[in-house]
């Protein structure tokens, strides 16, 4: 046998490397014969020790990182041994020369590392060489960029002399050029100026005459250009000759202005009447006159031009006079009808269009009006009637209207003609066509006309009259209130006189006619108050509905559920501790007061959707800044109440109809039954109480689904709590007598988990959450006959099912389920012991982990306190 070995191995100064080689030395007796061969010693010969410690320091120099490797790697990629950072000579020898036989060809193999050794270094040689004159060609060339920069510099120096040389040759060419252009500009504008004096002085002196003989259609057109050509002397004010002709015609436009006035004066006397020829011409140019003048001068023949035209009015309208009176208002507006007309006639062209005097006439009739209503009111205030009110604001609100027809209103709004934004459409579906029932919303007498009056933001003139009446809107305001009290006596008297819907009826279940009628008439007032007022009025006539909606609720819908022995609020009164009964004597309701409560509820949620609506339209119709002042929170809860007590009713009835059947379950002897059969009476009873009520409700809840959920969850809710508790007192039970439970519980399981489709064609899967509540409540009764039914010996055994079944750690719960196995008291004892001391400690503060229901009451025990606070207080009584 030989083996191979590894030797020459010479470690390097740094003893990062080595260079090895394995040779195949025998360890035989033939190893002096080995050593001999003449390959192995041509091998030994090459390695000089000059070329190992070359090969070390190299290695020691050249040893790169692994980030430079890798790069290196990547960028020159090779499958070479040679070229790996983790190369191994002892390995790559070993890999060339595997056996002995392999040392053949030693000598092939290293004249091949030899030539590839050469060429290696021929290839350093070459480019070492090829470096050495890099250095000399870059100072070669940057000698060269630094004369070319040189002579750039010598040529742009020498085009910028030549430059500064034409800009100075330009100047000197240019110079009298400029002085020409200065001496023509200067020259031009002493000519303009002479011209604009000439004017001036030449104008001023034709001012003055023309305004001596009263030509004011030729001073018109003079005055403005005097005005305009005196702009351009402003800065030469200074000179006493241009501040003497400025003086002058600020005189002419001064004795101008007072002459225009006399001349109106005398036209239009106060105390007298018209000018029988009418309007002259030369009132028409005074006019155009005064539209140069200061505007004040305009402002005062206007003003008195109106108080003219007006003086009429004041006196036929007197406070003493029959017509002035709210019934006869109609003519007041017929009056200033002929007036315009007439002024149309007569003056129309004796003003200038753009000062609107037919729309100011108008505007100082509706000011004087709303004063002299105002005044006439407040001395007759207790003649002020509601039909008579209503009469006045809607011929008012007419007149408003045709106002709005007619004029722009650009008097009125600052800014001209221009019109105010439209507020956007409303979406809310309180009102469907406000514009229709506008026109009818005032509507009081049958000769009495439609309304005409645009909504309030398209008419400037809105309010401009009207809102004199305001003050006196509590006459309005008290009538609504009296009318809506008379309307909901009606709806009491008329429901007792009918009687609920009965349930043969298509009416069964519906909506209450009355309740439609009542946010009819909700609609009418809100309408009709809007075109009022949207002010305070508004905030009261919200204050009246509202105690109308209370009132509704009250009498109509609370008062006329049906009575049951307990109060409708289900809660625990005397009464119902006092007259809790048994049996057939349990109060019911017939199929009739089941429609009537659904009826009510379904008006109730009508109601309350419908107040939301009004509530949102009011605020629309209102100022903003009485928006906030508008609630109907109260009266939304008010109707919640009435839908949440119908729904408690209609839960008590049918928790009530079972309540026999309960108790007959708990007095059966459950000890004594000693077969299992099929479900007991008392589970046919529930079933057929149930089979007998939940179709009728759901029929007439159809509409609202949402509310026929809440009430299948909320008798869920009461049922089962009450059949555990019933449950606890079937004691003491024997074990066939547990089974037969345990079938009656899974059979009312399965009816309970149907409930909301039970006799329904149409069959819907239960909400998740009723589904869950009957699954969860179920499933603990299961668990407590589970429990009962399982032997309590041994004990531990028996209290570890326990925990782990109910999961429950109060100990009269265990103590009930020990009564129903029929325990001693003795026996109960130890068991109780062992119950508490099996109880797991949950750990403080520990999250996630399982724990059982210690202080928060289950409903079984809610019912259990109940039912003796219950025995007490009889048992005092």
């Amino acid at each position: 046998m030989q083996q191979f070995i590894q030797s020459a191995t010479i470690p390097s100064s740094s003893g990062a490397g080595r260079i090895s080689s394995v040779l195949p030395i025998p360890t035989t007796p033939l190893f002096e014969e080995v050593v001999q061969w003449p390959r192995n010693l041509v091998l030994i010969s090459m390695m000089e020790e000059e070329e190992i410690e070359f090969v070390d320091e190299l290695e020691a120099i050249l040893h790169l990182t692994p980030e430079v490797q890798q790069a290196i790697e990547q960028v020159f990629p090779s499958q070479d041994p040679l070229d790996r950072a983790d190369f191994n000579a002892v390995e790559y020898i070993n890999t060339l020369f595997p056996t002995e036989h392999s040392l053949a060809n030693i000598d092939d193999v290293v004249n091949k590392i030899r030539f590839k050794i050469r060429r290696l270094d021929d290839n350093i040689r070459t480019v070492v060489r090829g470096q050495t004159n890099v250095g000399q060609d870059g100072r070669q060339a940057l000698e060269e960029a630094q004369k070319a920069i040189q002579q750039l510099f010598g040529k742009i120096k020498d085009i910028k002399d030549k430059a500064e040389k034409s800009e100075q040759m330009v100047k000197e060419i240019t110079r009298d050029i400029k002085q020409l252009d200065h001496a023509k500009r200067h020259l031009t504008t002493s000519i303009t100026t002479l011209n604009h004096l000439h004017m001036l002085a030449g104008g001023v002196d034709s001012l003055e005459a023309m305004t001596r003989r009263r030509q004011y259609g030729e001073v018109a057109n003079l005055l403005q250009g005097v005005v305009n050509v005196l702009e351009h002397f402003h800065k030469y004010m200074g000179i006493p000759q241009i501040r003497q002709l400025s003086e002058r015609v600020k005189a002419a436009q001064t004795e101008l202005g007072q002459q225009i006035l006399a001349d109106f004066e005398e036209a239009f006397p106060l105390q007298g009447t018209k000018r029988p020829g009418g309007p002259s011409n030369v009132l028409r140019d005074a006019c155009l006159v005064a539209n140069v003048l200061d505007p004040r001068i305009k402002q005062e023949i206007i003003k008195k031009f109106i108080r003219q035209h007006l003086s009429e009015y004041l006196v036929l309208f007197q406070e003493n006079q029959d017509v002035a009176w709210l019934d006869k208002i109609d003519r007041r507006y017929a009056w200033i009808k002929r007036q315009l007309v007439d002024y149309e006639e007569k003056y129309g062209r004796m003003f200038p269009g753009e000062w609107c005097m037919t729309e100011r006439i108008a505007v100082e009739f509706c000011h004087i009006t709303r004063i002299e209503l105002a005044k006439l009111m407040r001395t007759r205030a207790k003649e002020i009637e509601v039909k008579l009110l209503l009469f006045a604001i809607q011929r008012t609100t007419n007149f408003e209207g045709l106002l709005a027809k007619r004029f722009s209103g650009s008097t009125l709004r600052d800014g001209g003609g221009k019109k105010p934004e439209l507020p956007p459409p409303s979406t809310n579906p309180f009102l469907e066509d406000e514009a229709g029932s506008d026109e009818s919303a005032l509507e009081r007498d049958g000769d009495m006309d439609k309304p005409k009056k645009p909504k309030a933001p398209d008419n400037p003139f809105h309010g401009i009259m009207s809102k004199c009446f305001e003050p006196h809107l509590y006459v309005y305001i008290e009538s609504q209130d009296r009318n809506l009290g008379e309307l909901i006596d009606r709806f009491v008297a008329d429901f007792r006189a009918q009687g609920p819907p009965k349930s043969s009826t298509d009416d069964a279940g519906a909506v209450l006619p009355s309740c439609a009628d009542l946010f009819v008439y909700y609609k009418k007032c809100m309408v009709q108050c809007s075109l009022l007022s949207t002010g305070e009025p508004m905030i009261a006539l919200s204050t009246i509905f509202q105690k109308y909606l209370r009132e509704y609720a009250w009498k109509i819908l609370s008062g006329n559920l049906p009575k049951t022995s307990s109060s409708s609020s289900g809660g625990l009164t005397i009464s119902s501790l006092l007259k809790e009964k048994e049996g057939p004597e349990a109060a019911k309701f017939s199929v009739d007061e089941l429609c009537l409560v659904c009826s009510i509820l379904s008006t109730a949620e009508y109601c309350l959707a419908t107040t939301q609506q009004l509530e949102e339209k009011l605020k629309e119709k209102v100022d903003k800044i009485l928006v906030e002042r508008i609630n109907l929170t109260g009266e939304m809860d008010t109707f919640s109440n009435v839908i949440s007590n119908s729904i408690q009713l209609l839960v008590q009835d049918l928790d009530a109809a079972c309540d026999p059947a309960l108790t007959a379950m708990s007095k059966m002897p459950w000890q004594n039954v000693e077969h299992v059969g099929d479900q007991s009476p008392y589970v046919t009873s529930i079933i057929m109480h149930i089979k007998h009520n939940v179709p009728v409700i759901r029929d007439n809840l159809a509409s609202t689904r949402k509310y026929f959920t809440q009430f299948v969850i909320k008798f869920a809710n009461s049922f089962i709590p009450k059949f555990i508790n019933h449950l606890f007192r079937c004691k003491p039970i024997s074990m066939v007598g547990a089974e037969q439970l345990l079938l009656d519980t899974h059979s009312l399981k399965t009816v309970l988990l149907d409930l909301p489709s039970i006799g329904s064609q149409v069959v819907r899967k239960a909400p998740a959450s009723y589904t869950k509540i009957v699954v969860k409540g179920m499933t603990r009764a299961e668990m407590i006959l589970k429990v009962v039914m399982a032997p309590h010996e041994p004990s531990v055994v028996f209290v570890d099912n326990y925990i782990k079944l109910l999961a429950d750690g109060n100990p009269e719960t265990f103590q009930k389920i020990l009564d129903m196995k029929g325990l001693k008291r003795s026996e109960q004892s130890s068991m109780l012991e062992l119950f508490r001391q099996r109880l797991p400690t949950p750990p403080s503060g520990a999250e996630g982990a399982p724990c059982l229901t210690y202080s928060t009451p289950t409903p079984e025990q809610e019912s259990s306190r109940i039912r003796k606070l219950e025995k007490l207080i009889k048992k005092r009584l």
